[in-house]
């Protein structure tokens, strides 16, 4: 297939849609739960691969390298950058983020579809690159402001200062929900990754996505009958 994934920097015209694979692009505030229900759809829906980003932030308590994150120097990470090797990358509170292009094209290019875990900056990053591909753009909502505080503070991995931080920038990420096509409210995980997983499985079978097949099953008819 023709590259997606073109140098950060290059012009508009060496952008290309995918062919093969379907991008799951799956945003949400921090500490809206995406990890949480990604990790539960893979469960669920069958030849779904996970696009593992990578990120400057140090690991949280059970985290693993290569699991759920590359963690790299910021030179490193840099060095990716500036040689064209993320599909985006963003800096969100003071850590730098980004999706490796080989991560991608690695299952695209097989027709695997691949799901990615990326924050709203990075999303919009996605978009600009790949609305006119096979793409869908999936927003995880909080029930409410204190819910999303109570699970970001529960889970006591960053300071006050972070803390506060993330629920100052929460409002306006979620105002940006807008810009998605699908909007899954992470009320209850189960049911909520049961919805992440059943837009999963619909969007494979819309109809410009199997024209393939049906040409393949047209075949099997005889023509004058």
């Amino acid at each position: 297939m023709n590259s997606l994934c073109e140098n950060e920097g290059a012009d508009e015209s060496r952008r290309s849609a995918t062919r093969g694979g379907m991008l799951v692009v799956v945003s949400s505030p921090s500490g809206g739960g995406k990890g949480t229900l990604i990790r539960r759809a893979l469960e669920i829906v069958p030849n779904l691969d996970y696009s593992v980003s990578y990120t400057t932030r140090l690991p949280r308590p059970g985290e693993l390298n290569g699991r759920d994150y590359y963690f790299v120097a910021k030179e490193e990470f840099e060095r990716m950058r500036a040689g064209g090797e993320f599909l985006e990358s963003a800096c969100v509170h003071n850590n730098f983020y980004g999706t490796a292009c080989a991560e991608v094209e690695r299952a695209t290019a097989s027709g695997q579809d691949v799901i990615l875990e990326i924050d709203v900056q990075g999303a919009a990053s996605v978009a600009e690159r790949a609305r006119e591909a096979a793409s869908v753009f999936i927003f995880i909502l909080p029930p409410s402001f204190d819910e999303l505080a109570r699970r970001l503070s529960a889970r006591g991995t960053e300071n006050q200062s972070d803390l506060q931080a993330r629920l100052k920038n929460s409002r306006g990420e979620v105002e940006r929900y807008t810009e998605f096509d699908y909007v899954v409210l992470n009320d209850e995980a189960e049911r909520a990754s049961k919805e992440l997983a059943a837009i999963v499985l619909a969007e494979r079978a819309r109809r410009e996505r199997q024209i393939e097949l049906a040409k393949r099953v047209l075949a099997t008819f005889p023509q004058n009958f």
